[in-house]
């Protein structure tokens, strides 16, 4: 990120650049560029954006009041301070962690840090710090929720536990109707429009970090059949989210872990023996987390492609169910110690797109709301304090929100592109050029050419502009996303878009979703940056 002007690639592969460029020019904008959008290059239809409850809200929900509603309008509201800009972030689903019972069972339960420990829901006092971060929500106008179970509750597991042994499933197939049974009480108790019974069932979850349970594809699909039905007796619309894939990754193929890999086919794929994509609870949407996948640049964008290509042959939806940065990424960024600036905001911001265009994502959901680590896992971090303490935001925190807080449920994703110069005269940058190269020009031009300009082209992408573009058809609002990942300042006209009433969003070093004038249809991207446009058309 940041590279000077020139370089390598503008220097010794000039010769490339100028046979490519007779195609699509990928990769740093110079001077004026030109924002244009084809809406009538219509991709998915936008659902919501998340974050969970998990670990911390159990406690920070017992805090003083002013501070935890502090949080909760950071995480929730979507209100205006006086000059205009965001009070929050609107995320638009909370995820409820739904406890096992470790906390119950304290230092017995064999998970070491206390803060992972959960409460098991049995009655109305249970999860009480939880349950007052899930009527802030509500409060503040969230209108989806989904609870999530990393392990069935430890009276109902193999080894009484809420992390397996040895790598194995954790309960038993008979126990599936128990199981599915205390869900339902749940699930009717809370309201919750999403059920998320199985996650990341990969892992083999066995080392007592944390609640877990590894599940084989059969499994999923003996447990999701019987919790199907639980819910149908019940009168219950609630919808099943499956299967949280460890990675994306696992998605399309088995890879390291056989039995629990390729899982859009195993469960979407009519004739599967472990088809499940047929039940009436199904919600119709395939989810996986982010994780192992985003590094390097081109391998990333290829995984993604080839999800929505699979996804949308079975006619599902995709959602990126979890994500943080958690692992060293190919050398681009480790995610132990806290970064509260722009460098994992922008990080996190080039996820966001990548899995919003490539992948087309039409939910995208971080993992921790709120961290009390020293990592790169929280939008807000607190003390590790467990009855009160400080608090601070982060950027990743305003950089969610220059998506979440514009990009509303039922907001169509169109064609956009920056254009050097005058429109049509150069190529583009971000979004549009990034399709164009995988569904046009790579395509018609050969396979071999294709993965050549795509990978060249897909690198010099992730060191400068992202721009992506959304529509409301009925208020008819226009929001555009722009991540500036380089160093330098980027202009961009808005005349060839029209629209009116432009606004712009600005989080940068200095700024939280400043709201900012729009002047003489321009407008200057700063360095390393995340701006956010909307306007009426």
């Amino acid at each position: 990120m940041g590279r000077a002007p020139g370089g390598e690639w503008f220097g010794a592969r000039a010769s490339a650049r100028a046979l490519f460029l007779s195609v699509l020019l990928i990769g740093e904008v110079y001077g004026q560029g030109v924002l244009t959008v084809d809406p009538s290059r219509r991709f998915q239809v936008m659902e919501n954006f998340a974050a969970s409850d998990a670990w911390s809200c159990q406690f920070v929900g017992k805090w003083p009041d002013g501070k935890k509603n502090a949080m909760a309008d950071w995480l929730f509201s979507v209100d205006t301070m006086k000059d205009g800009s965001p009070k929050g972030i609107g995320l638009t689903m909370w995820r409820f962690n739904i406890g096992a019972g470790t906390a119950e069972q304290g230092d017995g339960s064999g998970i070491r840090d206390v803060w992972r420990r959960t409460e098991a829901m049995v009655d109305s006092s249970s999860q009480a710090g939880q349950r007052w971060f899930l009527r802030a929500a509500r409060e503040r106008g969230v209108k989806q929720l989904l609870g999530f179970l990393n392990s069935p509750p430890v009276w109902l597991t193999k080894n009484g536990k809420g992390f397996a042994t040895g790598g194995v499933c954790n309960i038993d197939s008979g126990k599936f109707g128990e199981y599915a049974g205390w869900v339902v009480k749940v699930m009717r108790s809370l309201g919750f429009d999403w059920v998320s019974p199985v996650n990341e069932p990969q892992w083999d979850w066995s080392d007592g970090g944390q609640e877990g349970c590894p599940y084989s594809n059969a499994e999923v699909a003996g447990l999701v059949r019987v919790l199907n039905g639980a819910l149908d007796s019940a009168g219950l619309k609630t919808r099943i989210l499956l299967p949280e894939a460890g990675s994306i990754k696992y998605l399309l193929e088995d890879g390291d872990k056989p039995g629990r890999g390729r899982q859009v086919e195993d469960f979407f794929g009519v004739g599967s023996r472990n088809y499940i994509g047929g039940l009436s609870g199904v919600g119709g949407v395939v989810a996986g987390h982010s994780y192992f996948s985003t590094a390097p640049w081109e391998r990333g964008i290829g995984w993604r492609r080839s999800v929505d290509s699979l996804i949308r042959a079975k006619g599902v939806r995709y959602w990126q169910s979890e994500f943080c940065i958690l692992e060293d990424d190919a050398g681009e960024i480790r995610g132990n110690h806290r970064d509260t600036g722009m460098t994992a905001a922008l990080y996190m911001a080039r996820v966001i797109h990548n899995d919003l265009v490539y992948a087309q994502a039409a939910a995208w959901q971080w993992w921790l709301a709120i961290s009390p680590y020293d990592y790169k896992d929280g939008l807000i971090y607190i003390d590790k304090s467990e009855k009160d303490g400080r608090f601070w935001d982060s950027k990743k925190l305003w950089a969610l929100g220059n998506f979440s807080r514009f990009v509303r449920p039922g907001m169509e994703r169109i064609e956009v592109g920056v254009h050097r110069g005058e429109a049509g005269a150069g190529g583009s940058v971000g979004e549009g050029a990034g399709r164009n190269i995988g569904e046009g020009a790579g395509r018609s031009i050969g396979e071999g050419a294709g993965r050549s300009i795509g990978e060249g082209a897909g690198r010099r992408e992730g060191e400068g502009l992202l721009v992506s573009a959304f529509r409301d058809s009925r208020s008819r609002k226009l929001v555009v996303v722009l991540v500036n990942l380089s160093g330098f300042d980027r202009g961009v006209s808005l005349e060839k878009v029209g629209g009116r009433g432009w606004c712009s969003y600005v989080t940068s070093e200095r700024e939280n979703l400043r709201k900012r004038e729009v002047k003489a249809g321009k407008v200057t991207v700063e360095g390393r940056s995340i701006c956010t446009l909307t306007a009426n058309y």
